[in-house]
């Protein structure tokens, strides 16, 4: 693949490790695998390598003709239709735009976000964005518990918090003592019966469905109507959450981020306009 012989290849990574100071790589009889350091390299390159095939692209495109990638990295949320119909508006404009959606947590988008792998990141809830340029989207999140159709709390028609401090739990990965569900919980998760954590909640829908516990979720994420095995039953008191875009500040945008950008701020300046006319 690389056209070398495999004692230049050799070499050369033995050169590597010499100058990084560290063993990248495990050398068996028939097989070499990687250290803790050479995976980190491994991503690290992987990394580099978007950020560049990102800039070539860009730069390509920099021409009258509005075209290129959109990158949006993003959380499990049903607000994710307003930036579709943004998308879809723009479209007609400008139809060789494409667009990449990554998902993932909190963590992971503001991972992205930082690196520049990402134009947008969408956020949910509570996040320090005061790092970052952003906009609040005209969209809330509800959350609510994931469990089966039969189960006890199916009856109710929502979920107080003593109805779960017996319960087996399924909860975010990003649940922290000082986050708006535990505070809701009114339980440290430590003296909770927390059986999963999750990052994205369709792999905890199916710990839901073969009976490991009950999901603490964001609503309209996984289909429970019709003959549905799930359902979904909101937190009492409510437990709305917010919802944001951001980007770096001082970010130099590709003309097709830029397009999109000024489209949703339009979008959302309409949307501002509607609900102020029906007051």
């Amino acid at each position: 693949s690389l056209h070398l012989t495999q004692p230049t290849l050799s070499r050369q990574l033995m050169d590597l490790e010499y100058e990084l100071g560290k063993q990248l790589l495990i050398r068996g009889n028939r097989r070499i695998t990687l250290t803790e350091e050479g995976m980190l390299l491994r991503k690290r390159a992987e990394e580099i390598l978007d950020l560049v095939h990102k800039t070539e692209n860009e730069i390509t495109n920099s021409n009258d003709v509005v075209m290129g990638d959109v990158y949006i990295g993003t959380g499990e949320t049903d607000a994710i239709r307003i930036l579709a119909n943004v998308a879809k508006s723009l479209q007609k404009e400008h139809p060789h735009i494409h667009y990449h959606i990554s998902s993932g947590d909190a963590a992971d988008v503001t991972e992205q976000l930082d690196k520049g792998l990402i134009d947008f990141g969408v956020f949910i809830g509570a996040v320090d964005l005061s790092k970052y340029d952003f906009l609040n989207l005209p969209a809330k999140d509800v959350w609510g518990v994931l469990m089966q159709r039969d189960s006890p709390l199916a009856k109710k028609d929502f979920v107080r918090p003593e109805d779960l401090w017996d319960k087996p739990l399924i909860m975010s990965r990003q649940t922290t003592k000082s986050s708006s569900m535990v505070k809701w919980l009114k339980k440290d998760p430590a003296e909770l019966e927390v059986v999963a954590t999750y990052s994205l909640v369709y792999n905890a829908s199916r710990l839901v469905a073969e009976g490991l516990g009950y999901a603490l979720t964001l609503d309209k994420l996984i289909n429970t109507t019709g003959e549905s095995e799930l359902c979904f039953r909101p937190c009492h008191p409510d437990m709305e959450v917010g919802i944001s875009i951001a980007w770096k500040k001082y970010q130099i945008f590709s003309k097709a981020a830029e397009k999109f950008l000024e489209h949703l701020q339009r979008h959302l300046e309409k949307e501002e306009h509607r609900y102020r006319s029906s007051l």
